[in-house]
């Protein structure tokens, strides 16, 4: 197993009593925690969280304490400098010890070298770090005891007789020379978390800087239970003194393309939708939640030594999902196969929707609207065939058409049926598609429509380029 690395959460305004930095929600910061550790408590005010087994997850202990550090800032947390024992790792951020990214070992274990210096590193803190010596640091100033490891080299039976049983303990705990247990944070079965705003917002983007901190602790959430979200609703509250016509608040639902758990692309979607919205008051409070129905299993990293050129598209569907959002679903299209033999209804376009991109539609089983394709396809087809004159039943455009290959009947759309001001019609195609070419126009797609008596009219509905 192992060897344990604690860290410690503090808020910051336990450090700088002065400070008018907003008062942390410590579960809330507990759950974002459990996306790098299963082993997350709150203690003392403070969150702590071992994570010895979590460096190679994470690609060792540099990578991991960046990104905790940069969650933390977000969160108003500072991030103590490692510590062997957990309470020696509050004691250390109560020192104000915070972690410096440039003064950690570049080995994925250094779990062995903070055991090694844990006497080193605790011996010279003052009593008031360690929550169980707060009672008796009066007492002890006045003996001349200061720090802990003048604490620890006085006799044990006096201090025990004097100060009781529980200060050895929590002072051999913080050694490492007794187990320390600690109750554990346990994962909700449903997301919802809450943010009362420090000041009332009175603009719909200006919501994001809270709604970012609830956006953490739900990254952190999916993170923990390997999970991925394809959508989430941000509901507010507004301030007491609002008008009589406003509302009690409101909310936005956000749908994702894509399955997702990355923090920054559903930060930018939100910022998209916000930055659409208009509040009917000045908002107070703000709430997160996500369905159930929304979430799906993550998959699996992949062992390969080669690339996964499967994740590289996921860049292109999330620019799509952003502009779509700007500039409404109904400005960004994407193709759609349908069951219909007609070239000109084989493919609809469709609004972006964030269900993501539609697929093939399968008829008969397993074939795919691929295998309806029979015979060459032209590159370019017209939006409405062009009508051809013909001479002597031979088709004309830009000179005479010679037949190259078909024909290729299509007969369907006796379903069809269309209405405008002039009255109600069909949309049944009978038609014989060629292959035919010249020199001036080269190789294009026409078809012959039979007509009423015999008669065959001819048209231009495809080029070839």
């Amino acid at each position: 197993m192992p060897a344990p690395i604690w860290l410690a959460l503090l808020p910051l305004r336990s450090q700088d009593p002065s400070s008018s930095t907003d008062e942390p929600d410590l579960h809330g910061a507990a759950l974002w925690a459990l996306g790098f550790s299963p082993r997350v408590a709150v203690v003392d005010q403070a969150v702590l969280l071992e994570v010895g087994a979590s460096l190679r997850l994470f690609g060792g202990l540099l990578h991991l304490a960046e990104q905790l550090q940069a969650g933390a800032e977000a969160l108003c947390l500072a991030v103590s400098a490692p510590a062997a024992t957990g309470l020696a790792a509050l004691a250390v951020a109560r020192a104000g010890q915070r972690l410096e990214i440039a003064d950690l070992p570049g080995e994925t274990t250094p779990g062995e070298a903070l055991a090694a210096r844990l006497t080193e590193q605790l011996d010279p803190l003052p009593l008031r770090t360690l929550t169980a010596a707060q009672r008796a640091e009066g007492t002890l100033l006045r003996a001349g005891c200061s720090t802990l490891g003048a604490l620890r080299r006085l006799p044990r039976g006096g201090v025990s007789r004097r100060f009781g049983i529980e200060l050895l303990h929590a002072l051999d705990e913080a050694y490492a020379q007794r187990p320390c247990a600690f109750a554990w944070e346990q994962l909700p079965e449903r997301f919802h978390a809450r943010l009362e705003l420090p000041s009332r917002v009175d603009l719909a983007p200006a919501l994001l800087f809270g709604a970012r901190r609830l956006l953490l602790q739900l990254s952190g959430f999916l993170h923990a239970r390997q999970v991925l979200t394809s959508g989430f609703t941000l509901g507010w509250l507004h301030d007491a003194m609002r008008a009589r016509t406003a509302s009690a608040g409101g909310e936005i639902t956000v749908r994702t393309a894509e399955p997702s758990r990355d923090l920054e692309h559903l930060s930018r979607l939100l910022s998209e939708h916000l930055a659409r919205e208009q509040l009917e008051a000045p908002a107070c409070e703000l709430t997160l939640g996500v369905d159930p129905a929304w979430l799906s299993p993550a998959a699996s990293l992949s062992k390969s030594l080669l690339p996964d050129d499967g994740a590289r598209g996921g860049t292109l569907v999330q620019a799509l999902e952003r502009i779509s959002v700007r500039l409404g679903a109904e400005h960004v299209r994407v193709p759609r196969c349908t069951e219909d033999h007609r070239p000109e209804h084989q493919t609809a376009w469709l609004p972006w929707s964030a269900a993501g991109l539609p697929r093939p539609v399968a008829v008969r089983g397993d074939v795919q609207m691929d295998a309806l394709a029979v015979g060459p396809q032209p590159t370019w087809l017209l939006a409405e065939p062009l009508p051809l004159a013909a001479r002597a039943g031979q088709p004309h455009y830009q000179g005479p058409l010679a037949l190259l290959a078909g024909p290729h009947r299509i007969e369907a759309g006796w379903w069809h049926r269309t209405a405008d001001d002039s009255g109600e019609h069909h949309e049944h195609a009978q038609r014989d598609y060629w292959v035919a070419s010249n020199a001036a126009a080269g190789l294009v797609w026409i078809f012959s429509a039979r007509l009423a008596g015999e008669r065959v009219a001819w048209y231009l509905h495809g080029v070839f380029a």
